[in-house]
């Protein structure tokens, strides 16, 4: 196993669990705890986690899987759901993008030459958009987010509301009947929020793993989701829920 897969394996073990144990997780992983020890000491040294004896912890509450760190978690199923969201973009359309690795697979499967306007808070997605010369990107400012590359805030969402948006894709780290979608970050949620408001359509993308979730903080109530585009893994009893309060559920085929 790569470096990188397995600090983004420990990083995703201490996401859900809190902690993690040295001894376990190399088990888990086919490597000695030797290598795991020095695997946690350079994402010490990054911040990302505290070792204790054994192991490590989680640097704070409500821990957020960095960015980087995502972008290869169930890749396959990310792109189909990029490409099923893009297909509801008519031409000219005016599109607000919420940041993540599922948005960015949105962004890619955008049409080019389809007179669109792109309204995000990614610095990511703006800096892959901008070499599109047939696409107008507009990129709101704020204050920047190292977890996620979102530029979240005040000034962000008084840019968000000079602007009058067909559809919003909104990513998530957590969707649930009774709570809709959350995220780890107060700002980011408010940001959001900003995007959802501005929009006459509001597009929920998020693979089956974030699907029953709650996350610390609501980025919009149920009632306020248009759509949801998800994978084949996603539970049907739960996307049975989700149409009955009303969302339009899709699932995208890998």
């Amino acid at each position: 196993m790569l470096k990188a897969d397995r600090m983004a394996a420990i990083l995703e073990h201490i996401a859900e669990a809190g902690s993690v144990d040295v001894g376990r997780i190399s088990a888990d992983l086919s490597v000695s705890a030797a290598t795991l020890r020095r695997d946690l000491k350079a994402l010490q040294e990054q911040g990302l986690l505290v070792r204790t004896h054994g192991g490590a912890v989680a640097s704070g509450v409500g821990f957020e899987l960095p960015l980087r760190h995502r972008e290869a978690r169930r890749q396959p199923e990310k792109r189909a759901i990029g490409r099923l969201a893009a297909s509801l973009v008519p031409e000219g359309a005016v599109v607000g993008m919420t940041g993540g690795t599922t948005a960015s697979e949105v962004a890619r499967a955008l049409k080019n030459d389809a007179g669109i306007t792109v309204v995000t808070n990614a610095l990511n997605i703006a800096a892959e958009l901008v070499l599109r010369p047939s696409m107008r990107v507009v990129v709101v400012g704020g204050a920047a987010r190292h977890a996620s590359y979102e530029l979240v805030g005040p000034a962000a969402q008084a840019v968000i509301d000079r602007y009058h948006l067909d559809v919003s894709f909104i990513g998530t780290d957590g969707l649930t009947v009774q709570e809709g979608c959350s995220t780890y970050d107060e700002m980011e949620a408010h940001t959001d929020h900003a995007f959802i408001s501005r929009a006459r359509r509001t597009v929920v993308i998020a693979d089956s793993s974030k699907l029953g979730k709650r996350t610390f903080v609501r980025i919009c109530r149920t009632d306020e989701i248009s759509d949801l585009v998800t994978d084949a893994d996603a539970d049907p009893g739960f996307l049975a829920q989700l149409r009955d309060a009303g969302v339009n559920v899709l699932v995208a085929e890998t």
